[in-house]
């Protein structure tokens, strides 16, 4: 299904992502990320990934265009995520290799990675 929602909410923007992550559907994130960043400057990404069965195997994963554009701006990123996709989820969003923190929760702590986002 991919990405299935987008929300905003007090410098929060948070995407919601259920069963298979293909590349258009995260195009059109990343560009509805850059629609916010324009408006509100610098945010926090929440991204709350349910029922994940990992990344299509087609399409255009190599643009980092957003990233090149868009990293200045956002402040630390917090993924919710089953354990088993911890590590691959660190490897796609350049975990380290990026200009903000990333950090992987477990479902049942999405509170917990709320109040990380909101640490400064």
């Amino acid at each position: 299904m991919g990405i299935k929602s987008l929300d905003f909410h007090e410098g929060i923007l948070t995407w919601t992502i259920t069963g298979q992550l293909n590349q258009p559907d995260l195009a059109a994130a990343q560009k509805a990320a850059a629609d916010f960043i324009r408006k509100n400057g610098r945010i926090r990404i929440l991204v709350v990934a349910e029922d994940f069965a990992g990344w299509a195997k087609t399409g255009d994963w190599g643009d980092l265009s957003f990233q090149m554009d868009n990293d200045r701006n956002i402040i630390k990123v917090a993924v919710v995520v089953d354990r088993k996709w911890e590590d691959l989820v660190n490897v796609f969003i350049g975990k380290g290799l990026r200009q903000f923190p990333v950090e992987c929760f477990q479902p049942s702590e999405k509170g917990k990675a709320r109040q990380w986002l909101d640490e400064t």
